[in-house]
């Protein structure tokens, strides 16, 4: 990971945190008192995301060079299982935008929340340590440029902790923002955060009408036909601009605006600033769609008073939140919503209502400790995701026989037993859910929104779990495991293809009128290659459904160069390795398949004279061409690997080499360190998968294993 550390900021005593789970529920805590850390010794996980040195495999730190494939997949194994949680699930960080974090200091800020000082520091330590040392700014994520957006919030939020403006890292950030142009023309989310802390006025935030949401659901613009975690966003966004929610001014506001501004805040054209974003932060040009419908609604909110619906749509609006969060049982659907939400609940109902309090107990599922400080998720974690994928990867490396390892594939199991979700949402017709009994979700049952592909691949663990190994016992009942079935087969969308959350319920134009600069083709869901190839291998795997046609849409996603685009992971590589793995569960490999053939060869084209592959985020934005990482990269080689030999790619050479391009970058303690990226959100915002190293390298070279250096071979597809 690119980050930049400092090593004179200050730091709390990294001895004393705690990684407490529950449930998959993963929260961090501060120990103050010699007593409490007596009771409560940190574990080797604690200490292995904290960057803490481990003698973390029974005793033994260090591994002679493995041999063969099977010994690095051992070795890697035994150190990755000692992360494994009391509740069976692998934790991690699921990081990506920098400003999560600054947007959580805002929040508690203007709701009045106090920051425990321990929290304080290491928030102020990971924001130094991830400012550029250049120019002093902070871009979207750690490897961006710096930006308007993260540098404005990131220097805010610095400043609300109580850094001095003077300090070194504010006076080379202060700067830049100046040399910007200055927070005048932040992107459209900055200009929302910044009217709330009344840093910029209302004025200049183009509307998020509450209004959408009294239209009939038949009406093409009703935010109902919005992407899930959008459309959670739009409402809180709506509620807060229709009260136009503003901090009250303070000594330190009337500061702020003298140091982020260029001109005198009183004397800005707010009305022009609307549509004013600086070049830097304009990674997705706006539209002239969405130039028009800004002009619609901003006439529209001139007159809203005379019909008087604003009130009605607000109320409306509010309802709407209570009830969604009842659902998520106040986990609220990513880290954003979370944080607006806690500001509506407490501008509408006080410090001391049930719903603050309940939204406020919440936040600490998002946050997570780095050896560079605290950070906020953009989800509340990857735990179910992660460990449905580590159960798949040791069952196939099969290392799951081993009596060293059954107890951690029954905690695992047991794990995903407690997390499938075992009822509908409450208020699903009222708040436009979809259906999830029988499904899992991307962190937790608790959060409760369930995902298509999360369903498919814990499925896949379940059934490998249950069906495999002769000593795991049948939590997860045919009835439950056939009303997952059932709900996966009637999600699939008329193209053939699955979504991720929900089915496709908006319009491809909708994208037009995405407003946001820095995300793009997130506003509606679609049907994506890896969504399709998880459930359709899961249905392989429940080996009950002639499955040939289902793939017409996956090959019709194929470019000419041969690859397919992944929308979920780092990128060409990715849906390669996913589209190749569905078109294998139906039969289809190099020998008899022209589609097959293509992909592979495109895959062999990437690779690297060291054997590895590694391919840049930056390949899902801009023309959408592969574009080669500065280093080959473990994960990538990974899942290059995985497409090859899942499509039964018949010139070894390549593979072998890929392979000990993976054991030459593992560790003598079996571990293999973080590189850069693997997954990415709306083309643009590269996230932070902390277990993908362990998870597909041991993945890959299990299955290597078995194909090259084992006289039988159990593939995935042969296992039930």
């Amino acid at each position: 990971m690119s980050e930049y550390l400092n090593k004179n900021i200050k730091t709390t005593d990294r001895l004393r945190w705690r990684l407490e789970v529950d449930h998959g529920k993963q929260t961090w805590h501060y120990l103050e008192s010699n007593d409490e850390i007596k009771n409560w010794p940190q574990t080797a996980c604690d200490r292995y995301w904290l960057g803490l040195s481990y003698n973390i495999v029974d005793g033994q730190s260090k591994h002679s060079p493995p041999k063969s494939a099977l010994e690095a997949v051992y070795n890697g194994y035994k150190f990755f299982k000692q992360l494994q949680t009391v509740d069976g699930h692998w934790a991690g960080e699921y990081s990506g935008p920098t400003f999560l974090i600054s947007g959580f200091v805002f929040s508690t800020y203007i709701t009045r929340l106090s920051i425990p000082q321990a929290w304080k520091t290491e928030i102020i330590t990971y924001l130094v340590n991830t400012s550029n040392p250049d120019d002093g700014g902070w871009g979207i994520h750690v490897e961006d440029h710096s930006n308007l957006l993260g540098t404005t919030l990131n220097y805010t939020a610095l400043r609300i902790l109580g850094m001095d403006p003077e300090h070194p890292v504010l006076v080379k950030s202060r700067a830049l923002i100046h040399k910007l142009g200055g927070a005048i023309a932040i992107p459209s989310l900055g200009k929302f955060w910044l009217a709330m802390l009344n840093l910029y006025d209302w004025n200049g935030v183009n509307p998020v009408l509450p209004e959408l949401w009294l239209l009939p659901y038949k009406s093409p613009l009703h935010p109902a036909r919005m992407r899930g975690p959008i459309r959670a966003s739009h409402l809180s966004m709506s509620y807060l601009y229709g009260r136009k929610v503003t901090e009250k001014i303070n000594p330190l506001i009337e500061q702020l605006r003298l140091e982020l501004f260029i001109q005198p805040f009183d004397k800005i054209d707010w009305s022009a600033a609307k549509n004013n974003v600086c070049e830097a932060d304009i990674y997705f040009p706006r539209s002239p769609a969405l130039v028009v419908t800004n002009t619609v609604s901003n006439i529209w909110n001139k007159f809203q008073t005379i019909l008087g619906l604003r009130e009605i749509a607000l109320k409306k609006v509010y309802k709407l939140m209570k009830l969604e969060e009842f659902d998520s049982n106040y986990v609220s659907t990513c880290a954003m919503d979370k944080l607006f939400r806690l500001i509506c609940a407490y501008h509408k109902e006080g410090p001391e209502s049930e719903m603050f309090l309940n939204m406020k107990e919440k936040i600490a599922n998002y946050i997570w400790m780095t050896p560079n400080g605290m950070l906020m998720n953009y989800y509340d974690g990857s735990q179910i995701w992660d460990t449905s994928l580590a159960i798949q990867a040791i069952i196939e490396s099969g290392l799951a026989n081993d009596p060293d390892n059954h107890e951690s594939m029954i905690k695992a199991l047991e794990f995903l037993d407690d997390s499938q979700i075992k009822n509908n949402p409450t208020y699903m017709n009222q708040c436009w859910r979809e259906p999830s009994k029988g499904l899992w979700c991307f962190s937790t049952r608790e959060q409760g929104w369930s995902s298509n592909d999360c369903t498919a691949e814990a499925l896949k663990a379940v059934l490998l779990l249950q069906g495999k190994l002769d000593y795991t016992q049948p939590l997860i009942n045919q009835k439950r495991i056939q009303s997952t079935i059932d709900t996966l087969i009637r999600r699939q969308h008329s193209n053939g293809g699955y979504s991720r959350f929900e089915g496709i319920r908006g319009y491809c134009w909708m994208e037009l009128i995405n407003p946001s600069e820095i995300f793009e083709n997130t506003f509606i869901e679609h049907t994506y290659v890896e969504c399709t190839s998880s459930v359709m291998t899961a249905l392989r795997v429940f080996s009950k459904f002639d499955l040939v046609d289902h793939y017409v849409d996956d090959i019709d996603m194929q470019r000419k160069d041969g690859s397919w685009l992944g929308s979920w992971g780092i990128c060409f590589t990715y849906g390669t390795m996913s589209a190749l793995q569905g078109l294998s569960s139906v039969g289809e490999n190099y020998e008899n398949s022209e589609y097959v053939k293509k992909a592979c060869n495109f895959l062999i084209s990437k690779q690297r004279e060291d054997g590895g592959w590694g391919e840049d985020y930056k390949s899902a934005s801009g023309v959408g061409q592969y574009i080669q990482h500065s280093n080959s990269q473990v994960v990538n080689t990974a899942w290059a690997l995985l497409g090859l030999m899942y499509a039964g790619y018949p010139f070894s050479e390549p593979i072998i080499n890929g392979i000990e391009f993976i054991k030459s970058r593992q560790l003598p303690t079996g571990e293999w360190k973080k590189e850069s990226f693997k997954s990415i959100i709306g083309k643009n915002c590269p996230i932070n998968h902390s277990n993908y190293e362990f998870i597909y390298s041991i993945w890959a070279l299990g299955m290597y294993s078995n194909l090259y250096e084992s006289d039988e071979y159990y593939g995935v597809w042969e296992i039930i």
